[in-house]
């Protein structure tokens, strides 16, 4: 199984989310770990190669994005409340800032 790791404040926001949905995003992430693909989910070619995002229908919208093709762990790069029907580009820019930063690192 692959470790699970949480870039910059998104274990953080993760926390902030309603208890339902936190317990929903857990059991995407458990089924990626496992190899699984999430339930509910779209590609985010726009911040990087197989970026993804999690998509929660749980007391309102709620996102995860994480890659999962690099081979040492899942990374979550971002967690947020979706307000919108369009994704907020502060949201896109933050994740593929945190993308940018695992690139470095590789």
């Amino acid at each position: 199984m692959k470790a699970l790791k949480f870039i910059g404040s998104s274990l953080d926001d993760l926390r902030h989310f309603p208890a339902e949905a936190k317990r929903q995003v857990g059991f995407e992430l458990d089924a990626i770990q496992r190899g699984h693909e999430p339930s509910d989910w779209k590609p985010m070619k726009d911040i990087g190669s197989g970026v993804r995002e999690i998509r929660i229908h749980v007391l309102g919208e709620w996102r995860v994005i994480y890659v999962a093709k690099f081979a040492d762990a899942i990374y979550v790069l971002h967690s947020f409340q979706k307000k919108t029907q369009k994704t907020r580009q502060e949201d896109i820019e933050l994740a593929r800032h945190r993308y940018r930063q695992l690139e470095d690192k590789s």
